[in-house]
């Protein structure tokens, strides 16, 4: 998976540009990464004043936390402004909403270069958080994550996603209406090695709600979920941490396997399961999650 810092992030919190107050709050609200909204959390009229203020923010020390940038789309007038303005040191990625094809990424990654030679900062070193919002997108989707070195992710906006396909606006138990769809964005973010991050659940008074909705993410594959408010990152951060019985069990099949290697056997029983190469593979990948010092 991407290393833009040293554990992958499991929350990613939307932050209003134009709201000072949110913007400082932010490095304190315990998400692993913030995006800083320029698009739908910003009216066209507070945009120019909201570039300034996420430009001035990112000024400041990070405090090793992930910061993206969510920019308008390539089909508004608003997008080269917001890249003129807060390109910069500081800027760990841009969240392009409204990804529908790869050359989309392309046009992004060719602004990006452009902007990094001519300010002096590392080359490729702006990551692209591609959001998935339409049924175009989503059938792009394994495309786009593939097709640029500096993808570092696929987000999936579930709110215009549904409006594309002319969804209800209450969701049903556990969102089962978008399963397949985010089973698809999470398969195509796997086969390039990149980071799933699942919409956000809109309910801040539905606390059950938002966990099994996160739940359902984790249990689909994503690697991550998104949201508007801190108060929901306790819930995400706890669940998309390994838990103490996964952590326990991932630790009896890597001692059962390696004991069992030693007799010459290429698999075991753990728990009455029978445990082969890839459940011990995906035990370690766990215990590496949980702590990158639990294989030794």
């Amino acid at each position: 998976m991407p290393k833009d810092k040293s554990r992958r992030p499991r929350s990613w919190m939307f932050v209003p540009g134009n709201k000072e107050r949110f913007l400082q709050k932010a490095p304190a609200s315990g998400a692993d990464a913030i995006l800083l909204d320029l698009e739908d959390g910003v009216l066209p009229d507070e945009k120019a004043t909201a570039r300034q203020m996420v430009s001035a923010a990112l000024h400041t020390p990070s405090g090793g936390l992930l910061r993206y940038v969510r920019v308008n789309a390539l089909t508004t007038p608003w997008l080269f402004d917001d890249l003129h303005v807060i390109v910069q040191n500081g800027l760990d990625g841009i969240c392009l909403t409204k990804v529908d094809n790869s050359d989309q990424i392309g046009q992004l990654d060719a602004i990006l270069s452009f902007l990094e030679h001519k300010r002096d900062l590392p080359k490729g070193g702006i990551r692209i958080l591609a959001a998935i919002e339409s049924a175009r997108g989503l059938n792009n989707a394994a495309a786009i994550a593939a097709c640029n070195a500096r993808v570092t992710g696929l987000m999936f906006g579930a709110e215009d996603y549904a409006l594309d396909l002319g969804l209800g606006t209450r969701r049903e138990k556990e969102a089962a209406e978008l399963i397949y769809s985010r089973s698809i964005i999470v398969g195509a973010a796997a086969a390039a090695a990149i980071w799933s991050v699942d919409g956000v659940y809109p309910n801040l008074e539905d606390p059950q709600g938002l966990i099994e909705d996160t739940k359902q993410a984790r249990r689909l594959g994503f690697t991550a979920k998104s949201t508007f408010n801190p108060r929901q990152i306790e819930v995400i951060n706890g669940i998309f941490s390994p838990q103490p019985d996964e952590i326990d069990y991932a630790r009896k099949v890597a001692k059962a396997f390696d004991e069992a290697k030693k007799r010459g056997d290429a698999s075991v029983a753990v728990g009455g399961q029978l445990v082969d190469r890839p459940i011990l593979l995906r035990a370690l990948a766990l215990l590496e999650i949980a702590d990158p010092e639990a294989r030794t």
